[in-house]
């Protein structure tokens, strides 16, 4: 199988060939997605939150990207989804009193950290069941004609009715973008324990085209781009949690850290008085939305 690397799949030069106008968008994103994210750990370390939280610290930057290739999904994510509601033009402040278990949440307070829906953004909420959302999805496509959008775990798509659903929307072309977010984790086991085979050489086999790459945006956003006219197709992006598979604690350094490089990047692109004023404005909002719902003590 491919080496986890930071770079897998670099395209030398890709950021320059975007606008700085995009770029700072989609780094905007990312910042209040970690921000805001920041911001429940916070909270749930306070104990103002009851339920299990599953945080998108470190994988906030992967849906930013695909929203800002494209933002005509329907949506079907599972755990660490916070950001896909934020970045796809979810209500920060629904997204809170759901957390808090409100009945002014965006799925009435009924879902949780775990199950984040709102059909006025096209997002529909994961049950629970570990890669259910991916034949749900292909269903929809299916019944709508739209695309869809169904992001998945490494270990998800271990669960035997992922395949026959990529299967299934190969044969039939049924327009769904597969992403998997692989940060090569089932809880604590690494993909190496638990498999031999690849998800990217399963989806070729079904028929499908498939890109493995790194967590870079400008490289997430290009292939979201391109695939885009090729549905069925698979998105594998090798990346790191921040945190554990549920709650705040951290078991170490990350392997990489992208949000660093992202910051790294912008300013080789001569970008870094903006992308510090984005990164400090997204910080302050991610706050004033906290504490309009949840004021510090």
């Amino acid at each position: 199988m491919t080496t986890r690397t930071f770079d897998l799949g670099a395209i030398p030069g890709l950021p320059g060939t975007v606008s700085a106008a995009t770029s700072l968008a989609m780094f905007r994103r990312t910042c209040f997605n970690r921000f805001f994210e920041l911001e429940v750990a916070r909270v749930y370390d306070t104990g103002a939150i009851k339920a299990p939280i599953y945080l998108s610290l470190g994988q906030e930057q992967i849906p930013a990207a695909i929203a800002t290739a494209s933002r005509d999904f329907l949506i079907f994510a599972q755990h660490r989804a916070h950001s896909y509601y934020l970045s796809f033009g979810g209500d920060p402040g629904a997204l809170v009193d759901e957390l808090l278990a409100r009945p002014t949440g965006c799925a009435g307070g009924m879902g949780g950290s775990a199950s984040i829906h709102d059909p006025r953004i096209g997002m529909f909420g994961h049950s629970g069941l570990m890669g259910d959302q991916v034949p749900i999805a292909v269903g929809a496509a299916l019944g709508s004609g739209r695309p869809v959008l169904t992001v998945m775990g490494d270990a998800s798509a271990e669960e035997d009715y992922v395949f026959g659903a990529m299967g299934y929307a190969a044969t039939k072309r049924v327009p769904v973008l597969f992403v998997c977010e692989d940060n090569d984790r089932s809880i604590l086991t690494p993909v190496a324990t638990r498999r031999s085979w690849s998800l990217v050489e399963v989806a070729r086999a079904l028929g499908m085209t498939a890109v493995d790459v790194a967590d870079d945006p400008w490289l997430v956003a290009h292939h979201v781009a391109g695939l885009r006219t090729e549905l069925p197709a698979l998105l594998n992006v090798r990346t790191c949690r921040d945190v554990w598979h549920a709650g705040t604690g951290r078991d170490g350094e990350p392997e990489w850290d992208r949000f660093a490089l992202t910051g790294h990047t912008l300013e080789d692109l001569g970008l870094a008085t903006e992308a510090a004023r984005v990164e400090e404005e997204a910080r302050r909002a991610a706050a004033r939305v906290w504490d309009e719902r949840l004021p510090r003590r």
